[in-house]
């Protein structure tokens, strides 16, 4: 177990609109207001198309990340996420998982990590900037090269 006490910054309401790409309209913001490292502790949101994590496949070695995905049409979803600072590459990584409810099958649900989204009418988010201590997500190569959080 890891963990350490955070000392947040400013908070956030943001708001996609629609069309928008959703990891693209994220680094947007956090360029935009210098947001480098923070969580999203909610979010709201409709999309007319979203990528998960997953497979309809058998997995040979179930520890490993699955790193194939689901593409789904018309959902409502909500989700939270972490963002880590890349100094490398001097962007913010985002790590995000959603909920989902596909609209015209009875709002079936997948839970997964999510990999892309378009917004669909909105999507409304809730930002809480971490000041300290910088959040890095370095690959593991024990763990099969997944980023993982680490505070520094």
């Amino acid at each position: 177990m890891r963990s350490s006490e955070l000392t947040t910054g400013r908070t956030f309401g943001v708001i996609f609109d629609l069309g928008e790409d959703f990891f693209t309209a994220l680094a947007d913001f956090c360029k935009a207001r210098e947001v480098r490292q923070g969580y999203i502790p909610m979010f709201l949101a409709a999309f007319s198309d979203a990528d998960l994590v997953g497979t309809c496949t058998r997995v040979e070695d179930p520890m490993a990340p699955v790193w194939s995905n689901v593409h789904v049409t018309n959902v409502e979803a909500i989700g939270c996420g972490s963002l880590a600072y890349d100094p490398d590459t001097d962007q913010v990584l985002p790590h995000v998982h959603a909920s989902m409810g596909l609209k015209e099958q009875s709002a079936t649900g997948l839970t997964s990590h999510l990999l892309g989204a378009t917004v669909q009418f909105v999507t409304e988010l809730v930002v809480v900037e971490v000041l300290e201590p910088r959040m890095l997500r370095p690959k593991q190569p024990h763990m099969y090269d997944v980023p993982l959080l680490e505070f520094g």
